[in-house]
């Protein structure tokens, strides 16, 4: 597809939004407020051409306790007086730019906007996206990506607990970087990102502010280009040792009661968190930019309002209470200072050594303000008239269906990424629990109570780049999947949407028709969308990444006792297959991978199909009739056996269905199928309780050989070695040692 895209219509707009802030000040502005508009409207703060759509996803219901965009984060009920407090969010370009920095200071960014609304962040999880691992820019990019992502979280101390990491061509020269955190509340101790209170003071706390980082908003809303690496001031240094202090010292001046609001100084800084807050609240702010703390001499007032520097927030706090704030960041060695007051007048004045530099009407920056809102065309992309076109009976059947699983198998879209988690501290903290058994999903301890947070991250782009809408639902679908076969209930949704340029109207197809699909299937699984983030602009030199809608899911169980593993547990208990098999190989690896094949349809997927599949796993575990549950994704239903083998080390003996094409059978990748153990004996109460929904007894779990229609596969632990050391093994044979020291 040819998405090539002037900017005419982009400098068009420009001029129009100038003339738009003139006519908004009643006066042109000066440079300091063109800099604050700049940041403000750009599409990573305003959303501008985002919102109309945004705004059709189900946004309430369910267990939501404040509406979705509201707040820093999503906030749901998890009953006993807690709340579970959750978000994702991107940082592709400046991981694009500088990895290693990139990626630390997406993770620092996501933490804090949990901290920020009075929540302790418990888990972390991630979304990645690169080219071909056989690239060495694709190796440089992992290096630094994982290690910051490792280095921030390890040292900040939050575990992280799950994500998912995909290699394809388009990712080149975008990679995708979504970070996700999860953290606990006690009701009543929420704290919103609003100012109220005329006279009450507004406080700088945290790292002091620096020149890294500015104009980062404006940064994410532009094409990553040969002349990008020139933007390298834009990406932010991140400290994880002063978050770590940072949050201990938000949450304990929480329990003061002294503070009125607070929110991250994140995207656009100063200028956005005064602006949201202010305009949230109805009030206004006058702020002496020469009191903000400082770590370099003689900065100016456009740089301070825009600077993203990180580990720092703004605070309302009740007048006559600033000394308990001063105090405590005292006590935990960080900067804190008054820098203003809220006022009544709507304006946010910001004066510099006592001279006015920018007045600025706060509404007027924000979004659902006077921030601008475009409803850009869209049309059919040309590509999927191929797409439509596949013929399936076009693709042989393999003679040698073993050879062809051993080279599936070490894909690295579906080998083991051991080499990347290994860097992650996934134990700290003591929550989580895979130590005793993989599920599909993270489960994470809820402490102090004995329930569980079930948390999932999960999204195939070549599924939405297929078919947008049918793409963007499995998402959703996958995500619900994964939460139910580990025991939990489904509770909402926070979304990444990593799309290419919207003024190119069929990467805006995509995007429209994924926020449809999402939307719909969030409905039917009620599982509203609390916030989340769109980064556009992800492209590479031939045209747009692959459109990624990345879901980051949260579930609850209420005994974490009670939670569900993928692994096989016994030899000899039945293996049983829920759900309809089909002759589909659309869009599986097996298909692009092993054949080559750039463009077929999604595969096969039935929303009503799903929800009957979930309700029936979901009884199944409740009653104790089944010992594994595993679904099936990325392989197919061969990959989903052996992972479920592994961490015991137990094989199967299985038969295929002769009315289905091999190779669909084994490695295609129709939804809505789950595979389970049953102990033996107890097959005819699992197969009543599944009553009218579809089933296969596929055989049974046995020592470590793996037997498909009578023919031996070899064992678990030959397959498990292939799947293990697959990544390592294609560095190292294209001479990627320097890559494998970094990872």
């Amino acid at each position: 597809m040819d998405i090539t895209v002037t900017t005419a219509e982009q400098l068009r707009l420009t001029a129009e939004e100038f003339e738009l802030i003139k006519q908004k000040l009643g006066r042109t502005p000066n440079f300091n407020e063109l800099c604050a508009f700049s940041g403000m409207w750009s599409e990573h703060c305003s959303y501008k051409n985002s919102i109309k759509w945004l705004k059709t996803l189900p946004r309430e219901g369910g267990r939501m306790l404040v509406a979705a965009g509201e707040e820093n984060a999503g906030l749901m009920d998890m009953g006993d007086g807690y709340g579970v407090v959750f978000k994702i969010e991107s940082h592709n370009h400046p991981s694009a730019i500088e990895p290693f920095q990139g990626a630390a200071t997406g993770v620092g960014g996501i933490h804090r906007d949990i901290f920020t609304m009075g929540a302790r962040p418990i888990a972390a999880l991630n979304s990645l996206r690169f080219g071909k691992l056989t690239e060495g820019k694709t190796q440089h990019l992992l290096g630094g990506i994982v290690h910051g992502i490792g280095h921030y979280g390890n040292c900040f101390g939050v575990p992280t607990v799950g994500g998912e990491i995909y290699f394809e061509g388009c990712y080149h020269t975008n990679p995708l970087v979504n970070a996700m955190s999860v953290g606990i509340v006690k009701a009543g101790e929420t704290v919103s990102a609003t100012a109220a209170g005329k006279g009450n003071p507004v406080m700088f706390v945290g790292s002091a502010t620096g020149k890294d980082g500015i104009g980062g908003a404006s940064f994410a809303s532009a094409d990553i280009t040969a002349e990008s690496a020139e933007e390298l001031p834009a990406v932010q240094v991140g400290d994880p040792f002063q978050e770590k202090k940072l949050l201990e010292a938000c949450l304990e001046v929480i329990q003061t009661g002294a503070v009125v609001g607070m929110q991250d100084m994140g995207a656009a800084g100063i200028i956005c968190s005064t602006a949201e807050m202010s305009a949230k609240g109805g009030v206004g702010m006058r702020i002496d930019l020469d009191k903000v703390p400082t770590r370099q001499a003689n900065m100016k007032t456009w740089e301070l309002l825009l600077s993203e520097s990180q580990e720092r927030m703004l605070m309302v706090v009740e007048k006559g209470k600033e000394h308990l704030v001063e105090a405590i960041f005292e006590k935990w060695d960080l900067p804190c200072a008054v820098i203003g007051e809220v006022t009544d007048t709507g304006l946010l004045d910001f004066y510099m050594h006592g001279e006015l530099d920018a007045s600025l009407p706060a509404e007027e920056l924000v979004l659902g303000g006077g921030a601008p809102q475009y409803d850009r065309p869209y049309e059919t992309p040309a590509y999927l008239t191929k797409t439509n076109a596949f013929n399936p009976a076009s693709i042989a059947v393999p003679a040698d269906l073993k050879a062809t699983a051993e080279k599936l198998i070490t894909i690295p879209n579906i080998a083991s990424k051991r080499a990347v988690y290994v860097q992650y501290d996934s134990m700290v903290g003591t929550g989580n629990t895979s130590t005793n058994g993989p599920s599909d999903a993270a489960i994470v301890l809820a402490k102090p109570s004995e329930k569980a947070l079930a948390v999932t991250t999960d999204c195939n782009s070549r599924y939405v780049y297929a078919d947008p809408y049918k793409g963007a639902m499995i998402a959703v679908a996958e995500a619900a999947r994964n939460i139910v076969c580990s025991g939990g209930e489904p509770l909402g949704v926070t979304n990444c949407l990593n799309f290419g340029n919207p003024y190119d109207p069929q990467v805006y197809y995509q995007f429209v028709n994924a926020i449809k699909g999402m939307g719909d299937a969030c409905r039917r699984f009620n599982t509203p969308v609390t916030g989340g983030n769109v980064s556009f602009y992800n492209q590479h030199p031939e045209g747009a990444v692959y459109p990624t809608p990345t879901i980051g899911m949260v579930g609850l169980l209420d005994n974490w006792k009670e939670k569900m593993t993928l692994s096989f547990v016994e030899p000899g208990d039945a293996i049983y297959l829920i759900g309809q098999s089909t002759n589909c190989i659309n869009s599986s690896e097996y298909l692009h991978k092993l054949h080559g094949v750039e463009f077929s349809p999604a595969p096969h997927f039935d929303i009503d199909e799903e929800l009957a599949l979930q309700q029936a796993v979901t009884l199944l575990i409740k009653n104790k009739l089944i010992k594994s549950a595993h679904d099936l994704s990325e392989g197919g239903l061969f990959v989903a056996l052996t992972e479920a083998g592994f961490f015991n080390n137990l094989g199967f003996s299985i038969a295929t269905d002769a009315a289905i094409r091999p190779d669909a059978y084994l490695f295609g990748e129709g939804q809505s199928r789950v595979i389970v153990t049953v102990s033996a004996g107890q097959e005819s109460a699992f197969e009543s309780a599944l009553g009218t929904q579809a089933f296969t007894n596929l055989g049974i779990v046995t020592p470590g050989e793996l037997v498909i229609d009578g023919d031996n596969w070899g064992t678990i632990g030959f397959w498990k070695e292939k799947y293990d050391t697959a990544i390592a093994n294609l560095l190292a044979g294209h001479a990627a040692e320097h890559a494998m020291t970094t990872l």
